[in-house]
């Protein structure tokens, strides 16, 4: 008998292979079967502020084309997303549309399960390369060939407290943070804020949260020029000198009382927003959090800490693809790239939410100069660090987990860096020695 990568890949989701498969029922995924030519069939994994942004843009899809129905559908972020859609597309049913991370979207090409889009294809609906931020288009390209379409950067950033650092004396005339640019500026900068806020000078997430602890390592290792995975995630090529300067700078920040050793993602956001502390550092997909609660404060790109070399901070990118499927006519895959089109057009409504717009005709226009502070920070989607190539690599990914439970360990004081490196290469190690189901 023989078996194709997609029959393989079916057999091994099916077995479990993947992680953070409980609770997502194969049949439930499938649900595409049998409609009709006029409806569009879209999934997600948007929760919170974004999913309702995204539901409003849905809308006016819907309103602008009232002959095709769109249906969408959002599931749980991470793993059970990725292991639904990756079912879905074996089994022939998949959505006409699907959002996916950048850093997951290559590995699904490797399976297979996504359709190439070509030059004269996308053209149809007006999107050429050129019209998209030059790091994200390139960085999902495979062999070349396109198949997922950036709709944002989301890159690590730092939030800080305006009031505060206004008397710390860290701002501007113009009322905007000042370059931190350097090992000193930098630790200058969180001395001054400590002293100026009463509490901490700082917050980086930690506890069950493990993901934020690896974007801050991420940023400063990749400043350093370094690389965790090769050869497509089978080997581990950590550099240990640069991953114990990283480890070592950020366990020097809890250690010595500027940064808390123990506060979880939620706490973390509490202590900015009552001002406990001057500066956070995650994703600016909180921006809406901080307006909302009326909180004094502005945003900035991740400093250039270590900054010998080129400029790095960790990213991903939110894409939009179309899965391999045996009704997918040229008609239907003109429909589904019009529709892809039709978000992109919405990318003003995309930024407010705190995502850097990869379409350039909106992120180059003076309606996005216009908006604050995210026009502040966008320069950082130009030097996205992606996370590395590999099938068990990418947002919410056991490579995630394993790197930043490590990196967390040693800002909580749990472990030395020494320690967290070992925890990490040989986590890591296991991870690229054992066979891709795709």
């Amino acid at each position: 008998m023989t078996f194709s990568r997609r029959s393989l890949l079916a057999g091994a989701l099916g077995a479990g292979v993947l992680a953070a498969t409980s609770g997502c029922s194969v049949a439930s995924g499938l649900t595409t079967a049998g409609e009709p030519a006029s409806t569009l069939q879209f999934w997600d994994l948007f929760g919170g502020g974004d999913g309702v942004r995204m539901q409003s843009m849905l809308d006016t899809y819907r309103n602008a084309n009232p002959d095709i129905t769109l249906k969408g559908t959002t599931f749980n972020w991470g793993n059970p997303y990725y292991t639904k859609l990756s079912l879905a597309t074996v089994g022939n049913k998949p959505p006409d549309v699907a959002v996916a991370h950048l850093t997951r979207a290559k590995s699904m090409v490797e399976g297979g399960l996504l359709q190439e889009l070509e030059p004269d294809v996308l053209a149809r609906a007006g999107l050429t390369a050129d019209k998209f931020n030059e790091r994200a288009w390139n960085a999902g390209l495979v062999d070349g060939k396109a198949y997922a379409i950036p709709l944002d950067t989301h890159p690590f950033v730092m939030f800080y407290n305006t009031e505060i650092c206004q008397k710390a004396g860290l701002l501007d005339a113009d009322g905007v943070i000042k370059p931190l640019k350097g090992e000193a500026a930098f630790m200058d900068a969180m001395q001054k804020a400590k002293a100026a806020s009463g509490g901490f000078a700082g917050a980086i997430a930690l506890g069950s949260e493990v993901v934020t602890a690896w974007r801050a390592y991420q940023s400063l290792y990749a400043q350093l020029g370094g690389q965790m995975l090769a050869d497509n995630g089978t080997k581990v090529v950590i550099d240990d000198a640069k991953a114990l300067k990283t480890l070592t700078f950020l366990r020097n920040l809890t250690k010595s009382g500027l940064f808390p050793e123990k506060t979880d993602y939620q706490g973390s956001i509490a202590d900015f927003s009552a001002g406990r502390t001057a500066f956070l550092f995650q994703g600016e997909w909180e921006i809406t959090t901080f307006q909302t609660a009326k909180t004094p404060f502005s945003m900035a790109p991740f400093p250039h800490v270590f900054d010998e070399g080129p400029y790095a901070v960790q990213a991903d990118s939110h894409t939009l693809v179309v899965p391999k499927s045996p009704k997918l006519t040229p008609d239907r895959l003109d429909r589904a790239l019009q529709f892809i089109r039709s978000l992109l057009d919405q990318s003003k409504a995309w930024a407010e939410g705190g995502h850097v717009p990869s379409w350039l005709p909106f992120r180059d226009g003076p309606e996005f100069a216009a908006l604050q502070p995210q026009a502040q920070y966008a320069s950082a989607a130009d030097s996205a660090a992606y996370d590395p190539e590999g099938w068990y690599s990418g947002s919410g990914s056991n490579f995630e987990i394993v790197t930043g439970s490590a990196v967390g360990a040693t800002l909580a004081g749990l472990t030395e860096p020494q320690q967290a490196l070992d925890d990490m290469r040989t986590n890591l190690e296991n991870l690229a020695a054992t066979a891709s189901p795709i």
